[in-house]
Order: C-alpha cells, then sequence, then structure tokens
C-alpha cells in the first residue's frame, strides 16, 4: 500500500440515493416548509437519543440562542461557558442580551473544568453551558450538582456529540436542554440545521414558537381561518425546512452505521499514534462515558510546540486533511478581548489546546487504509521537523483537500 497519492478529506457529507431521492420528491410537491418531514426528523431523533421532545431549527446556533431564551437569559445575566469551544456556544448567549463568563479546560479532554465553575460564579450568574469536546461527554453529574446547589440550569452544547453518552443516556439529555448541529461533516447533515431535545415540555413548547415568530398558531390546518394567527411571544424564523428535513430523516437511518464506521476508526488511530513519540492524546471514551468520535486531536509537545504549522503542511502535501478545535479560546478573539479585556495569557489550559493540537479525520468517509496513512503521515511529519528537513514556511494553515471547516 502507497499513501503518496491519497486523497482524505477531514471530513466529507455521506449523501446517498436515498437522500437525494427524498429531497427530490419534497421538490416535486408543494410543501417545502411547515411539513411532515420535519415533524418525522423530530421523532426519529427523539427515538434515537431517547429524548421526550425534539425541537428542528435552521442551525445548532438557532437552538442555542432559543435554549438561552426559552430559560430566561436576559440583559444583565452571566452564563458559564468554557473557553474551549466554538463561537457560537458563547454568541449565543451574547444574541440574548446575557454575558459569557468563561471557564478553562480540563488538560485531559478539553472540556470545561467543573472544579472551576464555582470560582467563576457571580451574583449574576444564571446558568452553565457545557461542552461536549470533540465528543467526549462532560462529567454531568458533576455539573448538575454543582447546578443544583446554586439554582443554575444547564445547557448542552453537543454540535459534535450525536452518540455521545454518559451513564447510558444520550449527551443533551443531564441538564435543561441539548443542542445538536448538522453541519455538512457532522456526523449526519441536513446541509444546514439543528435540534434541541429536552425533558421539559415548557422549554420545547416555547422554542416550538420562538423558532416561528412566536405565533400561535404556525400549520394552516390549525388556523380556522387561512392567514389567522396571534403572535403572543418575540420570535424569529429559526425553522429548518422540509428539504433538510427529508435528508435528516435518511441520515438518521443510517447513523449508527456511521457512528461504527468513526469507532472503529478512532480506535485504529489511537492503536497507531499512541506508540508515536512528540504527541499526546486527549482522553475520549472512558469507562461509563462514551464518546461521539468526532475527530481524533492530538497535541504536539515540546520541542514541536511552535512547529504545527509545518506538521500540518507535510500533512496537506501528503493529501491528509486536518483542522484545528479551535483556533483560539473564546476570550482571546478579538470580538471578546477588545469587550471584555482578556489578555493573551488567560486560559492557560484552553491555550495549550488551541495553540498546538492537530485535528485528525476518522469520519465514515474513511477505511482502515486511510487511517493507517493517516498515522504514517503524522509520524513521518513529526520525524521531519524534529530533523528541520521542512520549513513549512510558505504552506499556511494547512487545509486538506475537500476540506469543510466547523459550523454550528
Amino acid at each position: 500500500m502507497t499513501c503518496d497519492t491519497r486523497s482524505i478529506p477531514f471530513g466529507r457529507p455521506m449523501i446517498g440515493e436515498a437522500e437525494k431521492a427524498a429531497v427530490l420528491e419534497v421538490l416535486s410537491g408543494p410543501i417545502l416548509t411547515h411539513g411532515p418531514r420535519v415533524k418525522a426528523f423530530e421523532a426519529a431523533f427523539a427515538s434515537f437519543t431517547g429524548a421526550p421532545h425534539a425541537v428542528a431549527t435552521a442551525s445548532c446556533t438557532a437552538a442555542l440562542q432559543l435554549a438561552y431564551t426559552a430559560l430566561g437569559v436576559r440583559a444583565g445575566d452571566d452564563v458559564l461557558v468554557p473557553a474551549q469551544t466554538h463561537v457560537a456556544t458563547a454568541h449565543a448567549v451574547e444574541l440574548c442580551g446575557g454575558t459569557p463568563v468563561f471557564v478553562d479546560s480540563e488538560p485531559e479532554t478539553g472540556n470545561i473544568d467543573i472544579a472551576q465553575l464555582e470560582t467563576r460564579m457571580t451574583a449574576r450568574t444564571k446558568g452553565v453551558a457545557v461542552v461536549h469536546y470533540l465528543g467526549m461527554p462532560v462529567d454531568m453529574a458533576r455539573v448538575l450538582a454543582v447546578a443544583r446547589r446554586h439554582g443554575l440550569f444547564v445547557v448542552e452544547d453537543c454540535a459534535l456529540a450525536l452518540g455521545s453518552t454518559c451513564n447510558g443516556v444520550h449527551a443533551g439529555l443531564h441538564g435543561d436542554a441539548g443542542c445538536f448541529s448538522f453541519y455538512p461533516v457532522k456526523h449526519i447533515t441536513t446541509a444546514e440545521g439543528g435540534m434541541l431535545i429536552t425533558g421539559r415540555r415548557d422549554i420545547a413548547d416555547q422554542v416550538a414558537k420562538l423558532r416561528a415568530f412566536g405565533i400561535d398558531r404556525n400549520i394552516v390546518s390549525e388556523r380556522a381561518m387561512p392567514g389567522m394567527y396571534d403572535v403572543d411571544a418575540l420570535g424569529g424564523n429559526f425553522r429548518l425546512n422540509e428539504i433538510g428535513a427529508a435528508l435528516g430523516v435518511e441520515q438518521m437511518k443510517r447513523l449508527p452505521d456511521f457512528l461504527a464506521r468513526r469507532r472503529a476508526n478512532y480506535r485504529l488511530l489511537t492503536e497507531k499514534l499512541e506508540p508515536v513519540k512528540g504527541v499526546r492524546l486527549l482522553r475520549s471514551t472512558h469507562r461509563e462515558f462514551q464518546s461521539s468520535y468526532y475527530c481524533h486531536a492530538v497535541l504536539l509537545e515540546e520541542p514541536l510546540r511552535d512547529k504545527r504549522r509545518e506538521v500540518i503542511a507535510m500533512l496537506k502535501e501528503k493529501g491528509i486533511g486536518t483542522s484545528i478545535y479551535y483556533p483560539r479560546p473564546l476570550p482571546h478573539l478579538s470580538y471578546y478581548m477588545a469587550k471584555y479585556g482578556f489578555d493573551a495569557a488567560s486560559f492557560p489550559v484552553a491555550a495549550e489546546i488551541s495553540g498546538c493540537s492537530i485535528a485528525l479525520p476518522v469520519g465514515p468517509h474513511l477505511g482502515a487504509e486511510d487511517i493507517t496513512c493517516i498515522a504514517a503521515g503524522v509520524e513521518d511529519a513529526i520525524a521531519a521537523v524534529k530533523t528541520g528537513s521542512v520549513s513549512g514556511g510558505s504552506h499556511g494553515a494547512g487545509r486538506g483537500p475537500s476540506q469543510q471547516e466547523d459550523r454550528t
């Protein structure tokens, strides 16, 4: 086997003939919104996760904003947010008028450091947002113990955690609400889309109303006279359409296979990377914590910590796609630094993970030979960088072919 000519993208949507047929069926009919496929998708998602209630939305960001709104986040409220996450987790708090108060990461998993939660609380703290980083479940029993002690809500950002469980309970069902993303390179895709799951009917009902302007009767069949309705809440247009839902229904049928292939790829890559000197692997699955295996993150150790660009450039030359989760801790992004005055020395664990990690693909579009090539490519790149046989100065950030960066 040769790896020289392989093309191994970081992610690729897995669209088959069934998905194409489902979309064409929607386009052949008269209903593109407020139709049966959204309800079918919600039902399938609820069945898979065990959620009492599932509400489809236009994106995970929309689901997060709707969750915070339904839980009463307003101007003057603080929400504890992990420093190491996608910007949507914090932006959704800001869009509700609240203030994200950032918490550093655990070094072993990249998840929020639960031991720091109480030290970051203020008199204005109203809730906690947790992110299951790269699919590794947060210890929700510990989070909930803290939250209950202080009367706080808990929102789970599950953008990378479809298939993750903690103590046998699916991610998103431990707290008050869980929010998922269906961006093209996620575990399943609806092109763009999201889902909120919850055990609380009041939240589900409120989110379902707010995703469609706050209208009290959204479907024509619910209206005694066409075009007649009332609005009793301030909502927006955060709906998922029938085309995306049709994709989602078919993708849910394939999800168990997708997850099995991710798990096998992750385990094989772990086996091959563990002996490699110069990298540290973040912990993923551990005892009662079952990961969704979104990707495999490796952290470069000394003397390679400042050589990430060169390593990524060499992987790109070998056709291996990579990504970075995430480019900086959220408090170090320009918007949050300017608004809240954080400095570059803050949140050191999150900064270390952001600064020296490389995300490697394990998605269902890859086979065992691809995984073997990824591991060999990492080992070769590290050896070359250590010996100084690669400059990497003109290669840029090192995106692999067909890579689509993460969005929520």
